[in-house]
């Protein structure tokens, strides 16, 4: 589901200032390491805003592709350094997945999936108050940040228990 930790107008971060340089060494790359992971801190500077990229997905979904897009751009940016936030990048990941480039970015240039992209963001934020990433919801159950794969099979059969009682 979309989310921006800092949606435009708000200045996103860059990768060569001490708060991301500091938690990518401390937390990310130890964790991806420890996952098996291919992950590197993206040196686009300033981080690019993610809007149009969500868009993409809309886009994707409707021609059956979302997921081999999602992990396209999540690749592009967490491991070649590409900007996520540029049109151009986003049609050639289009592209590389099988989707038409030429209707990708018509549909962009045009806001074909805005206001289902903005509805999703509203949903996101007010409705249910999500505000880091990753937010996992299961059931009752809300889970910010990294957990365990048995953690998350415990809030699993906690939450099925509690259905089935």
């Amino acid at each position: 589901m979309p989310f921006e930790l800092r949606p435009a107008p708000t200045p996103t971060l860059k990768p060569e200032g001490d708060y991301l340089q500091i938690a990518w060494k401390k937390s990310i790359y130890p964790l991806a390491e420890k996952m098996g992971v291919d992950i590197k801190l993206p040196s686009v500077s300033p981080q690019p805003y993610t809007h149009l990229a969500f868009q993409g997905l809309e886009f994707a979904k409707d021609h059956g592709k979302a997921d081999e897009y999602n992990d396209a751009v999540f690749r592009a940016f967490f491991q070649q350094s590409r900007d996520i936030g540029s049109l151009a990048v986003l049609a050639d990941i289009a592209r590389e997945v099988g989707l038409d480039p030429v209707q990708f970015n018509s549909a962009i240039e045009q806001g074909t999936h805005r206001d289902r992209v903005d509805e999703l963001l509203r949903v996101a934020n007010r409705h249910l108050g999500i505000d880091a990433v990753p937010t996992i919801i299961i059931g009752h159950t809300r889970l910010n940040g990294l957990y365990p794969a048995e953690a998350l099979r415990q809030v699993i059969d906690r939450e099925l228990q509690e259905r089935t009682a």
